[in-house]
């Protein structure tokens, strides 16, 4: 019997081991591929505060170039690091972490987020509003807090923990203030989505004590227990956002990323085989709630340990989150800053992060990864960057789509052309027709997919992908030709939850031939 469970043991490594290395030869066409923008305390943009806008500008485009070259095609912004502003339309101050003193603009002037998403769209980059809900300060120093911050108009409606100002999710004022400044964003910049990370009711501290029991006493709304009722006020604060935001723009995605472990099954029989810490008990925060519910439209759980982390480990996690996404989009969010950084022997080998990457890819339920942080991609350590770039991330790939936010298809681009010029093959086209049920509000960007000669049209594989971009420019120059040869090219039209219209009508043209052929 051992002799027989070990053959059955060794037979299941050799499958899975087949699998993935099947699976790394195939790009998915569709797969959410993620990184965090931290600015608070300057982690990764800008470098250090009181930049001039053109530094500002120069270091972020280089960044974002960095990451196209990986393949990444979503980034997580974050605009409101500790109840501040990384962007001009806002109530609150702005941020510290941009200019060197809160509430002082840029000079000159410019809009950070309204900067950052037009180079991510023009890039094919999606771009998510990251925000900080509750926290107001993040080093408790009163002195750098400007005068017109919130925590001094409304001192009433923060607690300290450890000597860090928070907003007090209890107080419904308080949760009708953070839906107004998130909804402000909504209305007024072009952003894809919404998004949050872990930090709800803070993360415990020997010693320290949430002062929130006279908010208790009124607003308990019946609750009896005070731990009850904390989860409660973040349920709400979530709840509402969902349905603010989808009233306020139907196709605008919300997502989370809460910490890794919801529950343990230790606490509870439908945890996951882990010991750790966890965000049902530890932080208030019924993660698995909010995706039940469909108050969230994807679920970005953090699971930063390696297979091997006891306590932890990656593929017991995934496999539970898989198991608890209720139909939404699951996005995996990867230690990037551990690889190489940490005393655990298994991030010291390149094989632990594209193991991780492969097994996501090996469970239909799992549609992409975010990567923490951005410094830490572009650092390449071990390689990474150069792997994601040449292997794992080698052709462009669409975000996965989200139906239940709009399933209907834009109308196709009309009239392609292509011309021969002294850079390659300049291809322009005009936007889809407008008709009665898909308005012109439908067109969002494009997709251009190009055939080599005797190539099958096939617009799945990932390889064909030649350009990505959100927009209404027309046009897009192959620098990628070869003299001699031939091309079919089609253009997609794409909306904004990236439904995709059928392929214009094909155009073949040859290179420095002065041929072109129009197919019927």
């Amino acid at each position: 019997m051992k002799f027989f469970n070990y053959l059955s043991s060794a037979l299941l490594l050799t499958l899975f081991l087949n699998n993935a290395q099947a699976q790394q030869s195939i790009i998915p066409k569709r797969e959410f591929r993620g990184v965090w923008v931290a600015t608070v305390v300057n982690i990764d943009w800008p470098t250090k505060p009181g930049l001039t806008t053109k530094q500002q500008k120069d270091e972020f485009i280089k960044l974002l170039n960095e990451h196209q070259r990986q393949g990444i095609n979503a980034i997580m912004f974050q605009i409101r690091p500790a109840t501040d502003a990384f962007y001009a339309k806002s109530e609150e101050p702005w941020s510290q972490y941009l200019t060197g003193k809160q509430g002082q603009a840029p000079n000159p002037f410019y809009d950070p987020l309204q900067f950052a998403i037009e180079e991510c769209h023009k890039r094919g980059m999606e771009l998510h509003a990251w925000f900080n809900p509750y926290r107001a300060s993040f080093d408790g120093k009163e002195e750098t807090i400007s005068a017109n911050h919130i925590t001094k108009n409304k001192p009433e409606w923060f607690f300290k923990y450890d000597g860090k100002k928070l907003f007090n999710p209890g107080l419904p004022e308080v949760r009708a203030y953070i839906n107004k400044i998130i909804l402000n964003v909504v209305d007024n910049y072009d952003i894809d989505g919404v998004h949050f990370d872990d930090y709800f009711y803070p993360y415990a501290i020997k010693g320290q004590v949430i002062d929130d029991t006279e908010a208790f006493i009124l607003h308990n709304n019946g609750i009896k227990d005070i731990k009850d009722w904390r989860r409660y006020n973040v349920d709400e604060l979530i709840h509402q956002l969902s349905d603010s935001i989808h009233a306020h723009k139907a196709y605008m995605k919300f997502g989370i990323s809460p910490f890794g472990i919801w529950k343990n099954k230790s606490q509870d029989p439908q945890g996951s085989e882990t010991f750790g810490g966890d965000s049902y008990y530890g932080l208030y925060a019924d993660s698995k709630k909010w995706v039940q519910k469909g108050w969230v439209d994807y679920i970005n759980p953090q699971i930063y340990w390696s297979f091997e982390t006891k306590a932890a480990p990656y593929n017991k996690l995934v496999d539970w989150w898989s198991e608890n996404s209720f139909g939404r989009h699951l996005y995996i969010g990867q230690g990037a800053y551990r690889i190489n950084a940490t005393k655990d022997l298994s991030w010291k080998s390149p094989t632990q992060f594209t193991r991780q990457i492969s097994y996501n890819r090996l469970n239909s339920r799992v549609q992409g990864s975010v990567f923490f942080s951005s410094k830490s991609l572009t650092n390449n350590p071990l390689g990474i960057a150069d792997t994601l770039a040449n292997k794992y991330y080698r052709s462009l790939s669409l975000p996965p789509l989200m139906l239940w936010l709009d399933s209907v298809a834009p109308n196709k681009p009309q009239n392609l052309l292509a011309v021969e010029d002294d850079k390659g093959i300049l291809l322009s086209w005009k936007l889809p027709l407008v008709s009665k049920t898909i308005g012109k509000d439908k067109t969002y960007g494009f997709v251009v997919y190009r055939f080599n000669e005797g190539e099958e049209m096939n617009l799945d594989n990932a390889s064909n992908m030649k350009a990505i971009y959100y927009g209404d420019i027309t046009s897009w120059e192959d620098r990628g030709v070869e003299k001699g040869k031939t091309y079919t090219y089609v253009v997609t039209t794409l909306d904004r939850v990236k439904n995709e219209s059928e392929p214009s009508t094909p155009f073949i043209i040859s290179v420095k031939t002065g041929k072109t052929n129009p197919k019927p």
